[in-house]
């Protein structure tokens, strides 16, 4: 009737969590159509396809409601031409639900954005720990030179919904290099959401 507890023994540096039960990695092949510069991306699947962009160690309890879902996410550094490696990015499945991410090594950024385009972004370092509200699309970003490492937390109910970014051509704007740091820049490939697709968002809420 009643869960053990446990804890969990994060590495700060590469994100690997004692008894996770899951693992798995993003490779750059598997990222194909999330960066503009899709020449320079083609180019460097040819000779770099098995690179490791990010990996996830998670825990999910025996409960489906009413529990969380945590792990860690580790980043590596790197860019395909003037943008820096990013995650897939979501929006929750059941939208209504949040998620925090606590940064333990490295930077980097939490892109967010809602259904009707508005975008926020928030820094993310160690000791720093990012609110993703219901309703938010999210994307993390390392804009830094060394491994992003963050813990995160959401509803065990939640869900991911990729296609929300694949259907507008990315998020809203995109976070290149500029100088010796990173500005966001309007995605010219971006398409605003319809009214039917913001309204089956808040649809999927329970």
């Amino acid at each position: 009737m009643y869960q053990d507890p446990s804890a969990h023994l994060i590495n700060s540096a590469t994100g690997a969590m004692s008894d996770a039960g899951g693992r798995y990695i993003k490779r750059l092949r598997d990222l194909d159509g999330l960066y503009l510069d899709t020449a320079t991306f083609q180019s460097t699947l040819a000779t770099s396809a098995d690179t490791i962009v990010y990996t996830v160690h998670e825990k999910r309890p025996a409960q489906s409601v009413g529990d969380l879902i945590f792990g860690t996410t580790m980043m590596e550094p790197g860019r395909i031409g003037d943008e820096f490696y990013m995650t897939r990015g979501h929006i929750h499945a059941c939208a209504n639900r949040p998620e925090v991410y606590y940064g333990l090594s490295g930077e980097g950024l939490m892109l967010l954005e809602t259904p009707v385009g508005d975008v926020r972004i928030l820094e993310v370092k160690p000791r720093v720990a990012a609110y993703v509200p219901p309703f938010w699309i999210h994307r993390s970003v390392n804009t830094g030179t060394t491994p992003l490492v963050m813990s995160f937390f959401y509803p065990s109910d939640a869900g991911q919904d990729y296609t929300i970014i694949e259907k507008s051509g990315g998020m809203a704007v995109r976070i290149i290099a500029s100088g010796n740091g990173w500005e966001a820049v309007k995605n010219p490939s971006y398409k605003q959401r319809s009214e039917a697709d913001i309204a089956a968002v808040h649809a999927s809420s329970k």
